[in-house]
């Protein structure tokens, strides 16, 4: 199993681009930091989430952002034009998740403050089903309802009711 599993923060913000299918690519760089002292350096990492998760997440990738990312890890080498082999660490994100707080205010470049707000449902702009808070399709078990004389006669059943 090839999974890599790590935190760090965001280099700068996300790109979005589309193939010719129209699938939407969302890439962006997360400097990993090890070691310390005088021994300590960053290692970068060029990550890209496909498809509507990338979409739902990037306004909220932006530089300074600190995450913590789990994807499919690929080493590519080239020789680079002075002769020097170079190397290139590329991570297909499976998840990603925002851990740190962001200085800028909601944590989003303003632009994208606006387009995050437009796709939120309770925020009065269309109510796209694509938002990031959208969670009603994505959990099997967000509404249940249960009459409570059937919980309480299974609790008694089973004597843990007086």
């Amino acid at each position: 199993m090839n999974n890599w599993n790590f935190t760090g923060n965001i280099g700068r913000d996300a790109e979005q681009r589309f193939i010719p299918k129209g699938d939407s690519i969302v890439s962006f760089s997360v400097g990993v930091k090890s070691g310390f002292g005088a021994s300590e350096k960053t290692v970068w990492a060029k990550c890209s989430i496909w498809g509507k998760h990338g979409e739902s997440v990037l306004p909220y990738l932006v530089k300074g952002q600190q995450v913590a990312v789990s994807g499919e890890l690929s080493v590519s080498e080239w020789a680079g034009k002075d002769g020097i082999t170079k190397t290139s660490i590329e991570v297909r994100v499976n998840d990603v998740t925002l851990v740190g707080g962001k200085k800028d205010v909601g944590g989003l470049v303003p632009e994208r403050r606006a387009s995050a707000a437009a796709k939120t449902p309770d925020s009065g702009g269309g109510g796209n089903s694509s938002g990031f808070n959208d969670f009603e399709d994505d959990i099997p078990f967000a509404s249940c309802s249960v009459d409570d004389d059937v919980i309480t006669r299974k609790l008694e059943s089973r004597g843990r009711m007086a």
